[in-house]
């Protein structure tokens, strides 16, 4: 039996528990997570390393999973675009059973992988697109006929799992075993198998932004301020760069589209927003370099 689905030895008297002793039994199990994926960090981060060039070259992130796998695909590759004005059309995720699964479960389409073929097929892959194939189990039947479509193509494969010896794992050209163990509550992998595979996606799509000079230092400087809270924060990021008070900071924000890289390279090197995109430009992208031409 897959130690996903193990019942835990831990806790076989949990409905017993008072409330107290329940919510640290399943905050305390949360930890697993953590060290699962600091476990596997190499395994992360030769994934980065492979596909940053993909990446940069122009390729896409594909996501694929089942259930709250997928749907941790989903919610990585929605925001990274108001996160760092990713495009969206390059971060695409696709799930068992379709869109509607994202709200509704749709038991069944997980064993499809035939229509796990078909769905990334349909999305095109090229050799610069990087798939991130996710599966507790690690051998849910969607994901691989999507990993196997994938492959075929010459995208490059990221294939996460959550128990050793996973086809998933093993089947990708970079497998990350997040080996979180049996669940508190058996064979619920939306309990820490989902966590650790959060934090890996969370890991895996940062870490690649940070690659692509999507931040100066820490400072998020490449976010799409499409609401009140990002307009003031581009404010607060721009102040905090540059030392501009808040007047000086939203005009020139004001003059560039509230683009926080421009208004940086503007205020710092006292020039104007237009000479401060051309410098952007020729620094592909990057607000150190452009500081530095």
């Amino acid at each position: 039996m897959l130690k996903t689905e193990t019942p835990s030895r831990r806790h076989p008297d949990l409905d017993l528990y008072p409330v107290e002793q329940l919510v640290a039994a399943l905050v305390d199990d949360q930890f697993w997570a953590v060290e699962a994926v600091r476990l596997a960090s190499p395994q992360i981060g030769a994934a980065i390393t492979a596909a940053l060039p993909r990446i940069a070259a122009g390729g896409r992130l594909l996501y694929v999973g089942a259930g709250t796998s997928g749907r941790l695909g989903v919610l990585d590759s929605v925001e990274l675009n108001p996160t760092f004005s990713w495009p969206p059309e390059r971060a695409v995720a696709i799930l068992a059973g379709g869109a509607g699964a994202m709200f509704t479960a749709v038991e069944g389409a997980e064993d499809d992988l035939a229509q796990g073929e078909k769905d990334l097929l349909a999305l095109q892959p090229q050799v610069n697109d990087v798939a991130i194939l996710l599966a507790a189990s690690g051998a849910t039947p969607y994901v691989l006929g999507a990993l196997l479509a994938a492959r075929k193509a010459g995208a490059l494969t990221i294939g996460i799992a959550n128990n050793v010896d996973a086809p998933v794992a093993h089947e990708a050209h970079c497998g990350i075993v997040l080996d979180t163990g049996t669940e508190v509550i058996s064979g619920s992998t939306r309990l820490k198998a989902g966590t650790a595979q959060k934090i890996t996606l969370n890991t895996i799509s940062s870490a690649l932004m940070v690659g692509l000079h999507k931040t100066y230092g820490n400072l998020m400087v490449d976010l799409k301020p499409t609401n009140a809270k990002l307009i003031w924060r581009a404010v607060r990021l721009t102040m905090h760069a540059t030392g501009a008070s808040e007047v000086q900071a939203r005009t020139v924000l004001e003059q560039c589209q509230f683009h926080v890289k421009v208004a940086i390279v503007a205020l710092i090197k006292k020039i104007n927003t237009n000479q401060a995109q051309a410098l952007l430009a020729g620094a592909d992208g990057s607000v150190r370099a452009a500081l530095a031409a």
